[in-house]
């Protein structure tokens, strides 16, 4: 009986506890998160839809994306998904066009009220080739937000004081590389919020595949019960 007392005892011991008390979960994201009918405020671009085009995606069902099988994993419930298909964490998006409306920096204040906040970006502005600076714009923008790193500063300075109860990680795209990548990583590390990097997450077109969901709800796990 004692023995098996002190096995039971080294078993809790290694078991992450992850949301006692029915904590709750934020995700502040872009297409990866997204699905149709589960994000707000309504309006919301999604890339994830029922019934979609095989050649497109595997992933048919909210039940399949990476933040509803965390939540399954962990027992954390979602407060709020406020996930926007294309947008950047910088009011800068493609062809040069004004994000403001979807960008991060300008979503991040509606996340409710959670006990934990998962922000998964950086991958539209890695693709769209924004300026990392005004310096390095090619013409001068009506303010710095419009360009990566500040508005990635402001982000995680303004995610802490908006949310100052709340755990944040920042979740980086295995496929960001090059100063993207670095000014994240630097940024995460000034801001006190951990960053976790995925690696090796399958995809199609692009996006996440129902493997890639898992790999990314696994890899996501892992890091917190590190």
């Amino acid at each position: 009986m004692y023995r098996i007392t002190l096995l039971l005892a080294a078993i809790v011991a290694v078991v992450p506890a992850f949301a006692e008390g029915n904590k709750k979960v934020s995700i502040l994201g872009d297409s990866y998160s997204t699905f149709y009918g589960a994000v707000e405020p309504e309006g919301n671009e999604v890339w994830y839809f029922p019934d979609d085009k095989p050649e497109k995606t595997d992933v048919t069902s909210p039940e399949q994306t990476w933040w509803r099988i965390f939540m399954e994993r962990t027992g954390y419930e979602l407060e709020r998904n406020n996930s926007y298909s294309g947008s950047t964490v910088c009011n800068r998006g493609y062809k040069g066009d004004d994000y403001s409306r979807r960008s991060f920096i300008n979503r991040m204040s509606d996340l409710g009220e959670p006990d934990l906040i998962l922000i998964f970006g950086a991958t539209n502005d890695y693709w769209a080739h924004v300026a990392l600076s005004p310096e390095a714009a090619e013409t001068p923008e009506p303010h710095p937000f419009y360009t990566f790193r500040p508005a990635m500063d402001y982000l995680l300075q303004q995610i802490g004081a908006l949310y100052p109860e709340a755990e944040s990680v920042f979740i980086l795209n295995d496929e960001i590389q090059g100063p993207v990548r670095d000014i994240v990583i630097e940024l995460c590390a000034s801001h006190g919020v951990r960053c976790l990097q995925l690696s090796g997450i399958e995809k199609r077109m692009g996006h996440p595949d129902s493997a890639g969901m898992k790999a990314i709800a696994e890899q996501l796990v892992d890091f917190l019960g590190e």
